[in-house]
């Protein structure tokens, strides 16, 4: 059987979603350990210098990984209040003036992503303690918002369904009530 362009778009979208998931979760996991054997290591009388670098590092870039799977899921912080008074063809012109917005906001935020990747990759910028190269670190930017662009532009036409979202308290229909 066949299957259609859209259903493969949303499982290799999914996919990479999945893998940024992955990674970011072991960068979170790699500044626990740094920190952990940090501390040992003062204890120790013999600190990491490259500590505090090298955890800004790994979070920022572990922070993008996380993106596009927020955004696949739409997990995103949203106006819940708005979302939810909405309903029926305003929700959809919502839903629709909130991924064009997106779209823009990472459009330009790409447009400012490029020169500053390559002022640091044509400098060979480095840290200021450890010394370690800016540009890889600063190469994960682009490639997650792209990723997440993807994702929305997939969503907008349609290709990528929006996922179910779970019920929260607090957050309830007053028809869905009972007494």
């Amino acid at each position: 059987m066949a299957r259609s362009f859209g259903f493969l778009v949303a499982q290799v979208l999914r996919g990479l979603a999945l893998a940024c998931a992955i990674a970011g979760s072991l960068g979170i996991a790699a500044i626990v350990c740094i920190i952990s054997t940090s501390v040992v290591m003062r204890k120790l009388g013999t600190p990491l210098h490259v500590t505090e670098e090298v955890v800004g590092l790994l979070l920022s870039v572990s922070l993008l990984l996380a993106l596009p799977m927020v955004t696949l899921r739409a997990q995103h912080v949203r106006v819940a209040l708005l979302v939810n008074a909405a309903g029926g063809v305003w929700l959809l012109v919502l839903k629709a003036v909130g991924l064009f917005l997106s779209l823009v906001f990472f459009g330009w935020l790409m447009i400012e992503i490029v020169p500053w990747f390559e002022f640091a990759y044509d400098r060979n910028l480095k840290t200021q303690t450890s010394r370690l190269l800016l540009y890889p670190w600063m190469a994960v930017m682009p490639v997650t918002i792209s990723l997440t662009m993807a994702i929305l532009l997939a969503r907008l036409f349609g290709l990528l369904p929006e996922e179910k979202e779970e019920k929260r308290p607090g957050f309830t229909d007053q028809s869905e009530t009972t007494t």
